[in-house]
């Protein structure tokens, strides 16, 4: 495949007359880590929820391995290697952890769902002691790591994951993105990362950018944008990282 994994060029979206994205550029290239950073309201669960199509575009492109998917319903998306781990994780809560992770591997092919499974349970632990527990009283970082393991059920070539560190105490947090860092590494998973901790999600990046106001702002390596002494005001010394 030549060109980037994803590309997204000139993207404005929003919903009803409330713009929220005003032109974003980005990429992902295969294998790379790449996250979003940016404060609340900038705009960046729109972003990452107008991949799948909802709010569609109302202007610019959204590629997939060089496929025009800005008007692709989103099913289809899916099946073409997209998976995404939502904001608020959504988990079905009445449906066990298997149940769960059955409904994430709904467009794989069902032979390889036990191997799938046990690759799961490898990753997170947590999740075969509590295979038959009802999703809805996990805690919040077992419900995180279901949601992760529900998205890559699918065996997807790009993971979308929005703020998969809210609301967890920071030591689950971190064992989240250490997982993330594992999977990128050990199996070259291409990730878009929106995560409001902007030193997590820089330290773990391999490329960012900073959206204000719907708008990129600025771009370059995650350790790179981590040094630079206007993203450490906006962003860390405000009690952010």
């Amino acid at each position: 495949m030549s060109g980037p994994l994803l590309s997204i060029e000139g993207l404005v979206a929003g919903y009803g007359s409330i713009v929220a994205l005003r032109g974003v550029d980005l990429h992902v290239d295969a294998g790379e880590i790449v996250t979003l950073i940016g404060a609340n309201g900038a705009g960046k669960s729109t972003l990452m929820m107008s991949i799948f199509g909802a709010p569609r575009a109302s202007a610019g492109a959204i590629r997939f391995e060089g496929r025009d998917i800005t008007r692709a319903p989103t099913h289809e998306i899916a099946r073409l290697g997209l998976a995404q781990s939502p904001e608020g994780r959504r988990i079905f809560p009445r449906m066990s952890v298997l149940e769960n992770l059955r409904m994430g591997a709904a467009l794989s092919d069902p032979r390889l769902f036990e191997q799938d499974l046990e690759r799961m349970f490898a990753i997170f632990p947590r999740l075969k002691e509590r295979r038959d527990q009802r999703g809805g009283t996990l805690s919040g970082g077992e419900q995180q790591m279901l949601a992760i393991a529900r998205a890559l059920m699918s065996r997807p070539r790009l993971l979308l994951l929005d703020e998969p560190s809210l609301g967890l105490a920071p030591l689950v947090a971190r064992k989240i993105f250490d997982v993330v860092r594992e999977l990128n590494k050990s199996e070259g998973l291409a990730v878009f990362l929106v995560e409001q901790n902007a030193y997590h999600a820089l330290n773990l990046a391999h490329r960012a950018y900073v959206l204000v106001n719907g708008r990129i702002t600025m771009s370059g390596g995650g350790r790179e944008l981590l040094a630079r002494p206007e993203i450490r005001a906006a962003y860390l010394e405000g009690g952010h990282g």
